[in-house]
């Protein structure tokens, strides 16, 4: 059995507890997080402080990191890849880039195998993307995402001084897409805008945190946002769904006379149990690869499908192929 240690054990970390219990080839060791373990109640899993992730090195075949990209992935992979295969779902865009060669480097120098940035998205829709655009080079794609809740835009909100809980919605442009769809040209600063809900401590400065959201780089900084202050029951009624959505259009042509549209969509009940749900497969992944002797860091871009199936391949070519 693949052994799989979980960092954190908010929305996500509870996901890939519970996409482990459903693999035939996995089990969860343990989940390691900063709160007091007695406070964690689980679904059977063994729960450990953080400060002692090291004592188990010997115990976890892949590590499922399920913090912030911000305020723990950026910090924590690079270190945890000294001891540890790992996975992480980084997905501050802008900087991937930094993120891969840092993590590579403690890596390689280590014999271990890290894969970052996988998700849907970056992740999924990274492949997708670059599967489209090798077979129809001559074309444009570009992602939409939503009508739902991003995780980490609400969680970075939610980090404010004077925020105690943060839902921001990702609102697809419509027009812009049907647009595109048609092979027209549109303005892509407009794809989308954000409406973030935002529940205030009690007489906290309303217009400085909405400046403070608003100027988070990667996240809200130049992207058109509007902040919705409402109450806590408002909140727990309305915004305690992490529906999510989101899909990638490639339009593209052959020849002059042949035109062609590719449309990939996902529509999400819980963004943060699919995403736990990807992280696990791309930690299967990381056990055969590290099997293989694969050092270093990875991307989705990188991996073989047959890596991430439970399924031997005999009948992944029956059933796939």
């Amino acid at each position: 059995m693949i052994k799989i240690g979980i960092i954190g054990y908010g929305n996500l970390g509870k996901g890939v507890e519970l996409a482990v219990s459903k693999q035939p080839d996995m089990e969860v060791f343990a989940i390691f997080t900063r709160r007091d373990p007695e406070t964690v109640k689980t679904n059977g899993s063994k729960v450990y402080n953080y400060d002692t992730i090291k004592d188990y090195k010997d115990d976890i075949d892949v590590l499922v990191h399920c913090g912030s990209s911000e305020f723990d992935l950026r910090e924590q992979t690079p270190k945890l890849a000294q001891d540890f295969n790992i996975v992480d779902s980084f997905d501050m865009h802008a900087i991937i880039n930094e993120h891969i060669k840092t993590v590579d480097k403690v890596a390689n120098a280590n014999n271990k195998t890290a894969l970052v940035s996988v998700g849907w998205d970056p992740g999924i829709f990274s492949m997708h993307k670059t599967i489209i655009d090798a077979i129809l080079i001559d074309g444009e794609t570009q992602s939409f995402w939503g009508p739902g809740i991003s995780q980490g835009h609400s969680n970075v909100a939610s980090k404010v001084d004077g925020v105690l809980m943060a839902r921001n919605y990702s609102i697809p442009n419509q027009a812009n897409i049907d647009a595109f769809r048609k092979h027209e040209t549109i303005d892509t600063s407009q794809n989308h805008h954000k409406e973030c809900y935002v529940v205030a401590e009690a007489d906290a400065n309303l217009e400085q945190i909405e400046a403070d959201i608003l100027n988070i780089e990667y996240y809200f900084k130049g992207s058109p946002t509007k902040i919705i202050f409402i109450s806590e029951e408002e909140m727990k009624t309305n915004h305690s769904k992490w529906a999510q959505a989101g899909q990638v259009i490639r339009v593209a042509k052959t020849s002059d006379e042949n035109k062609y549209t590719l449309d990939f969509k996902m529509e999400l009940d819980s963004n943060p149990e699919f995403t736990s749900s990807v992280l696990t497969a791309y930690a299967r992944a990381v056990y055969n690869m590290h099997t293989r002797k694969e050092y270093g860091a990875f991307t989705a871009l990188d991996i073989r499908p047959r890596d991430m199936s439970s399924k031997d391949f005999d009948s992944l070519v029956k059933e796939m192929l």
